[in-house]
């Protein structure tokens, strides 16, 4: 994901996402680059209208999130389960108890 924020980075600031570009960005960031990894964003968004894939994804991601907050709005039933209470002994069950550790 470092290297799309990367890229994203770069084409909010007006500059071209090359690799020497997206390199040092990264490297500012403190990230340890990948050649591999920079070399093949940099190619799979040659091309790629940035802007227009932006404004697809925020169009589309709205579609879904009512769904997910009508699920977190529903109150949640909590099932309470009767343990049997346990009858504390008496004194004198208690008193034989403590004779038995001394033998």
């Amino acid at each position: 994901m470092e290297y799309i924020y990367g890229a994203l980075l770069l084409h909010s600031a007006g500059k071209g996402i090359d690799e020497a570009s997206l390199t040092k960005v990264l490297e500012a960031a403190g990230i340890s680059v990948e050649p591999t990894r920079v070399k093949a964003v940099v190619t799979s968004l040659d091309g790629v209208n940035i802007e227009e894939a932006m404004k697809t994804a925020i169009t589309s991601a709205p579609a879904s999130a009512p769904a997910a907050s009508g699920a977190a709005d529903a109150p949640k039933k909590e099932e309470k389960k009767e343990e049997p209470e346990e009858e504390a002994p008496s004194e004198e069950e208690a008193m034989a108890g403590l004779g038995a550790l001394f033998g």
